[in-house]
């Protein structure tokens, strides 16, 4: 014990004497002193703390304790992760191809990826692992059960399964492969001229993929473009770039990062051949859309190259860099901001400045500055987030809705629905019947999806605040009156609610037989934020006056 604490205060000793061969400042000399306290706590602690205590997993939770200080982006990557920190910049990994989570004592399959193990050896959504390689797997989480699947593409696994409908556990022998996520799941034709991309990462791949994408589409006949970036968390900023550079000339202003080392003021400029720089294009965007979403969305609005479309965008204007560490761990680090051609810096939350609950607040509307488009000169703010040009929300998902998709009843319904149905009509042609629907009220009967409505929350508030006031009893009567007429059925509510469930219901299910890119088709015919875009690129004058500023 006490030799390996000494190599390990020996090895901050070398960092503290590496930090002095650049040269002696106040700043390092804050360096040092502060690396020397921390040596010698952590070697008394480990001397003389009354229980044992693991090194290592101090070690970690100091390191997590200090990054989490500063700003959620940057994170120490231990060598025991560097199989997801893979998959987060190349969208590959080793392993069975399904998404996996957890329902109540055991980790269920809740969706397979088409054409991978998992899916060629015949596991479905729904299917409970009962046990891997004759491992009992109860009790276990989806975190420890995916680092059983995980592992060498060839290497085989065997699990056990219980899959709803079936009396006897099956067993499946499950190859593992080298698993690749597309950055575009779906791109296809949504009007006879109209082309659609779904870009849902920016992996190393995701240039390539759109740039296939935007081709094959003008091959079948597309002249206008829908870009859709609707929860796209980002990825690497060289893919956003490189998106960008297929619809602005050589030589355009992409982005640009400013960071505390001067080798982080970069400007990033198009250098490649565009592909199309007349194209009509709308881009698709939300809440979910960050990071390299944002670049692609803000520097093509920025350039006035595009419509920008759907929501507020989520507002991280931060840029990550991975350094690399002793004993092949890394440190995935914040060095710099990044600005749009217009010169402003979209993140939203300002890490430096926590308030009293650690927390980092918004931009205040304060310091909210304005900005112009670069040719137009429309207005465009920084601090918020990229702001569509034209808004378009959701319809918010109905209390009834909201509590089923809770607790997972849909998903229930269509892993019955698959195991009684062999095959369903294509995606394009597909339609939950009437009867069908009937039969989700019944499996409905004897299940629990308690929920409140916002009127009867109202009330509930009322009545506390009522008698807190000592007033509830001269209004009482009234009350319960009004309570009884706001008290919902959930009978009543399905039939209410009939058009809001099936759209859901169809999704689901379709997912079962058409993977996720009949998921993304059906979704697609139910989209009212695309509807909208088709809408824009078939109306000329309404498209050009946007990118002008001259819309009323």
């Amino acid at each position: 014990m006490k030799k390996r604490i000494t190599k390990i205060v020996t090895i901050i000793s070398i960092v503290i004497t590496s930090i002095f061969t650049v040269g002696f400042t106040d700043s390092y000399f804050e360096v040092s002193k502060n690396l020397d306290i921390f040596a010698t706590l952590f070697r008394e602690l480990n001397i003389y703390y009354v229980d044992d205590a693991n090194p290592g997993d101090l070690m970690k939770t100091g390191i997590d304790a200090m990054l989490e200080s500063l700003d959620p982006y940057t994170n120490y990557i231990p060598e025991s992760k560097m199989e997801d920190y893979k998959m987060m910049t190349t969208g590959q990994y080793g392993g069975i191809g399904a998404l996996i989570q957890t329902k109540g004592d055991h980790v269920i399959i809740s969706e397979p990826y088409e054409g991978f193990g998992a899916d060629k050896a015949g596991l479905m959504a729904g299917d409970k692992i009962l046990k891997i390689d004759g491992n009992d797997a109860k009790g276990k989480n989806s975190t420890e059960i995916r680092e059983f699947l995980l592992g060498q593409p060839g290497t085989t696994l065997e699990l056990v399964i219980e899959r709803p409908g079936t009396k006897e556990q099956l067993t499946k022998t499950v190859t593992r492969e080298e698993v690749k996520i597309k950055d575009v799941p779906y791109a296809g034709m949504v009007d006879d001229s109209i082309g659609y991309i779904r870009l849902t990462g920016f992996t190393e791949s995701a240039s390539s993929e759109v740039k296939a994408a935007l081709n094959k589409l003008k091959e079948k006949g597309a002249n206008k473009i829908v870009l859709d970036l609707r929860g796209n968390g980002g990825g690497l900023l060289r893919e956003s770039v490189n998106i960008v550079n297929f619809f602005v000339d050589q030589g355009t202003p992409v982005v640009s990062t400013k960071g505390k080392i001067k080798d982080w003021d970069k400007k990033y400029i198009a250098l490649s051949t565009p592909i199309d720089t007349e194209i009509p294009l709308v881009i698709l965007i939300n809440g979910g859309s960050a990071s390299a979403s944002e670049i692609v969305s803000g520097s093509l609005q920025d350039n006035d190259r595009a419509v920008v479309m759907g929501s507020l965008s989520f507002g991280k204007g931060l840029v990550q860099q991975v350094r690399p560490l002793s004993y092949n761990s890394k440190l995935k680090v914040t060095v710099a901001k990044y600005y749009t051609p217009s010169g402003r810096c979209i993140q939203k939350l300002d890490y430096s400045n926590k308030n009293k609950a650690g927390k980092a607040d918004e931009i205040p509307d304060s310091l909210i500055t304005e900005f112009k488009t670069i040719n137009s000169k429309r207005t465009v703010f920084d601090g918020k987030g990229v702001s569509p040009d034209i808004e378009v929300k959701n319809k918010i998902l109905s209390d009834i809705a909201t509590s089923l998709l809770l607790k997972s009843l849909f998903f229930d319904y269509a892993t019955e629905f698959r195991i009684k149905h062999d095959s369903i009509a294509k995606v394009e042609d597909y339609s939950l019947s009437d009867e069908d629907y009937d039969d989700f009220v019944d499996f409905l009967s004897d299940k629990d999806y308690e929920y409140t409505t916002k009127s009867e929350d109202v009330l509930a508030s009322l009545q506390k605040v009522a008698k807190e006031e000592s007033s509830f009893d001269n209004v009482k009567e009234e009350y319960e009156a009004l309570k009884t007429k706001l008290i919902h059925s959930k009978k009543e509510d399905l039939n209410k609610f009939k058009d809001e469930i099936t759209k859901i219901l169809e999704s689901e299910i379709v997912s079962r037989y058409y993977y996720q890119t009949g998921q993304i088709k059906i979704a697609l015919k139910h989209d009212i934020i695309l509807d909208e875009a088709i809408k824009t690129l078939k109306d000329e004058e309404l498209y050009k006056s946007i990118l002008a500023g001259t819309r009323d």
